[in-house]
């Protein structure tokens, strides 16, 4: 059986559908997939040696010319080229899958990255946070502002990695230059990355000398931020890739301005709505009257309605806070104080006791405790 009937692939296969074809069978006849069954184990092994011939493009011309002359080999016997054991997981197929083939093998089995490109892989660089503090009104409508940063970027020398080769890099003793360690177990033989060079091979990386090994550059930076009308305290202003600098190419992170609104002495902000109190007379809370109040957008006209009791509440709508989720704004509430005369002089006095004698105390509290 040639090496494409165990792969169950056409001769002119491409490269991808080789790959595609052995990591569907290996999933199938993977001697840890299928313990204590030989026939599994034996299929795996002719699987592998056949993945082994096609995924390596000399080997697989070398095979096809065989094949040609009427002289072609089957899986796991035949002429091949001193390689590594069919069992050696680390290594086997190191040069017909990107990465090598404990990646493949881990993808799998359902593991994880190796260590090697997992440090090797872009990373986002962290959100930082800021505090500013702004007053009630630019609150309200809205402010730029300058900033001035601790700012990071990505060092160009080494791309964020904080390390460049050296010119006196070594095979690493450990893994001798194969940057993986092989280990037993039973019939298995495993290979994971090596832990002194991390997967590498040799050693000799040496510090950055531009960025000193951090990785990243490190200036003072000036940035205009606009802070949008409606902001409260505890609003997240996002501004895209001021943050961190990335590692190994990645994106820089985003910075985040936490704004701190500090408290007006007219306003209270509730939601998106604005209270204020306003204080009038007992006469203008009988009588009723139109006053002038005060808004976020200036002196606004309300009506106090007859018989206005304290601390009744009037709303001005759509005169509140502009809203950070649309263009509505919320509503402005104002909160009637009704103020006691003064009886200051002879003649107020005089004129309140007649008015007590039209509206006396005693009547009122008859009729609200009956």
């Amino acid at each position: 059986m040639s090496c494409y009937e165990i792969l169950g692939v056409d001769r002119k296969a491409r490269t991808a559908d080789i790959k595609k074809a052995y990591r569907r069978l290996a999933r199938k006849f993977h001697p840890d997939l299928n313990p204590g069954d030989k026939g599994a184990e034996d299929r795996f092994k002719q699987i592998s040696d056949a993945y082994e011939t096609l995924s390596d493009p000399q080997k697989r011309r070398l095979y096809d010319r065989q094949m040609d002359l009427g002289a072609g080999w089957s899986a796991g016997a035949g002429p091949r080229q001193p390689g590594p054991a069919p069992w050696d997981l680390g290594s086997i197929f190191e040069g017909g899958y990107a990465g090598g083939f404990s990646d493949l093998f881990s993808e799998i089995l359902g593991g994880q990255r190796s260590s090697t490109e997992s440090r090797r892989a872009a990373r986002r660089g962290e959100d930082i946070t800021q505090p500013l503090k702004i007053t009630f009104d630019e609150a309200m409508r809205g402010v730029g502002r300058q900033l001035t940063l601790d700012a990071e970027s990505a060092c160009r020398r080494c791309d964020g990695s904080g390390a460049v080769a050296s010119s006196s890099r070594r095979p690493c003793p450990d893994c001798a230059g194969t940057g993986q360690i092989s280990r037993h177990s039973g019939a298995l033989r495993f290979a994971s990355p090596c832990r002194r060079c991390e997967g590498e091979g040799t050693l000799g990386w040496a510090g950055c000398g531009e960025c000193g090994g951090s990785g990243v550059r490190r200036q003072r930076e000036t940035i205009r931020v606009q802070i949008p009308a409606g902001v409260d305290t505890g609003s997240r202003v996002r501004v895209a890739g001021k943050g961190r600098a990335g590692r190994n190419g990645g994106a820089p992170g985003d910075l985040y301005i936490i704004t701190q609104v500090e408290p007006h002495r007219l306003f209270r902000r509730i939601g998106d709505n604005i209270h204020c109190t306003v204080p009038i007379t007992v006469i203008e809370a009988a009588l009723g009257t139109h006053i002038e109040v005060p808004t976020i957008d200036g002196m606004a006209r309300i009506r106090i309605p007859p018989g206005t009791e304290n601390g009744q509440k009037l709303r001005l709508r759509g005169k509140g806070t502009p809203s950070l989720r649309g263009t509505l704004r919320g509503d402005h509430y104002v909160e009637a104080q009704v103020r006691t005369p003064p009886a200051d002089d002879e003649r107020s006095r005089e004129l309140l006791r007649e008015l007590g004698k039209l509206h006396s105390g005693e009547s009122l509290r008859r009729k609200t405790f009956s």
